[in-house]
């Protein structure tokens, strides 16, 4: 049997804080299983389930036994697969009742910030298109002119961009494609706007635009929205699916790393794609 020992904080409640957070290490070991679970794309026969988390199948049947009493896991008689049980259910759907994408966004924006030093927003859809709720600008950055409650525009700005690629289909039926017609239009009657190849004129440039987005999993724009500004807009997910909150940074041209996979870019989209997995979305 595993030694399950009792941390000493568990004990007395005067041990100093680096014992207190050292946790029981068998908890940690057997949740490995869980993970592994919770990764696959469906039950697992014993000997498969043990391998993924590196531990002898006696040593991972001891687990299971126990995880099948509190009913993390089930295992299904006719095949003796296992798989997640009911218990682990009400445990995943008591967390997602309870997450906040745009609070757990502004948790991680501070270390972002630090990391890029440019300007980091969260914009999230609203009545009126993609609107900007949270922003923090870097105190070595040069200024940027945003507010909060800004309505960004969907054709010209790396977050509209990157929600009308990605909105979801009841969105696009009812409102986004009426407001990218109007804002197209209003592009068309600008005469700054013609012969610039990152200016829409037309639909299909529009769906060029947006086949780009989704197909790098990012919005750019560079001088497109503001003379002399760079922006980037990754997706952040649900565990629908759906795109719950854009991620922004945005910056001088002068300072500002443009280049995908760049700087900027790639520790914006590392920190989208880690907050999608912590709200469940588990990818296309």
């Amino acid at each position: 049997m595993d030694d399950v020992r009792p941390n000493a904080a568990d004990e007395d409640t005067s041990a100093a804080p680096d014992k207190e957070r050292a946790g029981i290490q068998s908890v940690e070991v057997g949740f490995a299983l869980l993970e592994v679970l919770a990764h696959a794309n469906g039950p697992l026969m014993l000997r498969d389930l043990a391998a993924a988390a590196d531990m002898s199948a006696a040593k991972a049947h001891r687990y299971l036994v126990s995880f099948q009493r509190l009913g993390l896991v089930m295992q299904d008689a006719a095949s003796t697969r296992y798989d997640l049980g009911p218990a682990s259910l009400r445990l995943g759907l008591a967390a997602l009742s309870r997450l906040d994408a745009v609070q757990m966004g502004r948790e991680r924006i501070g270390t972002l910030l630090a990391q890029i030093g440019h300007t980091v927003a969260l914009a999230v859809w609203g009545n009126h298109g993609p609107t900007i709720v949270h922003w923090q600008e870097s105190p070595l950055a040069v200024p940027v002119n945003l507010r909060l409650g800004d309505v960004m525009p969907l054709l010209t700005s790396a977050t509209g961009r990157c929600f009308a690629a990605h909105i979801s289909p009841d969105r696009t039926l009812g409102k986004v494609q009426p407001m990218m017609a109007q804002e197209l239009q209003r592009l068309q009657s600008l005469p700054q706007g013609h012969n610039r190849p990152d200016v829409p004129q037309t639909l299909a440039d529009v769906e060029a635009i947006l086949a780009e987005v989704r197909q790098r999993g990012a919005a750019r724009v560079v001088n497109t929205l503001l003379p002399g500004i760079v922006g980037f807009c990754t997706p952040v997910f649900d565990s629908d699916g759906h795109m719950a909150l854009g991620m922004v940074a945005l910056g001088s041209a002068a300072t500002f790393d443009a280049a995908w996979g760049g700087t900027v870019e790639a520790p914006l989209r590392a920190v989208a794609e880690q907050l999608s997995r912590d709200l469940g979305y588990r990818g296309a």
